[in-house]
């Protein structure tokens, strides 16, 4: 029945940028998250040894929520479509959460009760992020042909990477231009809760304009360029069962998964514990109420942003590799020295070099897996399906490494940034199992 299917229509620039256009500011919203979540629940009081408890939750609520947006969205038709119901709803929620979790100290709670308040924020944040992301790749699978699918998805790339950076120094420029940077003891300062308050701003307004530029097509019009729910389901042929699907599953579905347990448990260890080690190691405090170590939290922001910048600037340099798995090993091999080395280094800018080389690595972890996995699953059928449960790969190794953060922070002496050599060893375990890979 494909060949009485409709051909999409081609989008012009502007019709792509419009498409994608929201998640510039769901980025700058999940860029706060990872720069600041650390920062925010040690100044409230916890420990460096249950810090990484916090963080189990990211992960956890987006393997939840993500698919189950995936599942309603395309069982919803309304006025205003499938796919952005689901995008404002979560964006909405989402600003209101901004505007209360950094405030977690500021009600008169007691330090387990704002950690708890704080906590519970935490959780509807990615709730809301993750029911707020998942729409805009959906989006370009409905409504974008396969010969504008490249452009579509470099635009959003583009967006992630722009709004990665603008949330990422939002404290550094507050603090800059004279909000204050330190607060009483169990309060979040103002340059971190007036950059959740902008961020939430622009957030809502980027959303504002998707939803009004942006017109799904009504059931009979989609149905015309993409098939009947009756004419999908006969091309997937076989169990949909999960527990079938991965039985079956391609031996590099596995395989690419291992790669991927050892990049996403790094990673979690950099968000969790980058702030600290940047406290001790440059500014010399391990005192969450000093100015030393706010200013050192301003600075994982600009840190990051680096990081952003190394990825943008290895990303083009990556297909010019002939062997696709060297370019892998490698990029993930200059990231875990890149990780190690910031165990050693002790001036705020020198660690310009660390964070480069880890984007480095970021740039190979968001273009390689998914290429290895979808040639792959060529012949598989199931593809939604399969990339969903691949989605697992990025969660699991990130809730493994946060729920054992505190057990191995202990046996690395309680130095925080032992566990930045732990996240080196990880990559670098990651890229030696890119071995393993088969390629076709």
């Amino acid at each position: 029945m494909d060949n009485q299917l409709k051909e999409k229509p081609n989008m012009s620039f502007w019709g792509l940028w419009n498409l994608s256009f929201g998640f510039f500011g769901v980025q700058i919203a999940y860029a706060l998250q990872s720069a600041n979540i650390s920062r925010i629940f040690a100044t409230l009081g916890a420990d460096p040894h249950s810090l990484s408890y916090f963080w189990i939750l990211p992960p956890l609520m987006g393997i939840l929520v993500q698919p189950i947006v995936g599942t309603c969205s395309d069982k919803t038709w309304c006025r205003f479509g499938r796919r952005i119901p689901y995008l404002f709803i979560g964006a909405a929620i989402a600003v209101l959460v901004m505007c209360l979790l950094p405030n977690s100290g500021s009600f008169g709670m007691t330090v387990s009760t704002a950690m708890t308040f704080g906590l519970i924020s935490l959780m509807f944040l990615d709730t809301s992020i993750n029911m707020a992301m998942q729409p805009f790749k959906m989006l370009v699978g409905d409504m974008v042909n396969e010969k504008q699918k490249g452009t579509a998805y470099s635009i959003q790339s583009f967006l992630c990477n722009a709004g990665s950076l603008v949330g990422y120094v939002f404290p550094f420029v507050f603090a800059a231009l004279g909000i204050a940077n330190t607060a009483p003891k169990g309060t979040i300062p103002d340059s971190v809760i007036y950059s959740f308050y902008v961020g939430a701003a622009i957030l809502i307004l980027c959303v504002i304009y998707t939803v009004w530029k942006v017109k799904e097509w009504p059931p009979k019009e989609y149905e015309e360029y993409n098939g009947s729910k009756k004419e999908v389901a006969e091309k997937e042929e076989g169990s949909s069962n999960w527990f079938v699907l991965l039985k079956n599953a391609p031996a590099t579905f596995w395989k690419v998964g291992l790669v991927q347990f050892f990049c996403w448990f790094a990673f979690m260890y950099m968000w969790t514990y980058t702030a600290g080690t940047v406290a001790d190691n440059c500014w010399g405090t391990t005192d969450v109420t000093s100015a030393g170590y706010q200013e050192a939290g301003n600075w994982v922001g600009i840190l990051f942003a680096v990081q952003a910048i190394g990825s943008v600037i290895w990303a083009p340099i990556l297909p010019k590799f002939k062997n696709r798995k060297v370019a892998y090993s490698l990029s993930l091999v200059l990231g875990g020295i890149g990780f190690a080395a910031c165990a050693f280094i002790h001036d705020q800018y020198l660690l310009f070099i660390p964070f480069l080389l880890i984007g480095c690595a970021w740039a190979a972890m968001l273009a390689m897996p998914f290429t290895f996995v979808t040639n792959a699953l060529q012949g598989y059928g199931h593809m939604g399906a399969y990339l969903g449960l691949f989605n697992g790969t990025i969660c699991v190794p990130q809730i493994v490494a946060a729920a054992i953060g505190g057990v191995l922070l202990g046996l690395v002496g309680s130095v925080q940034s032992n566990m930045m050599i732990i996240a080196g060893i990880s990559l670098v375990l990651g890229a030696i199992a890119v071995k393993a890979i088969k390629e076709k």
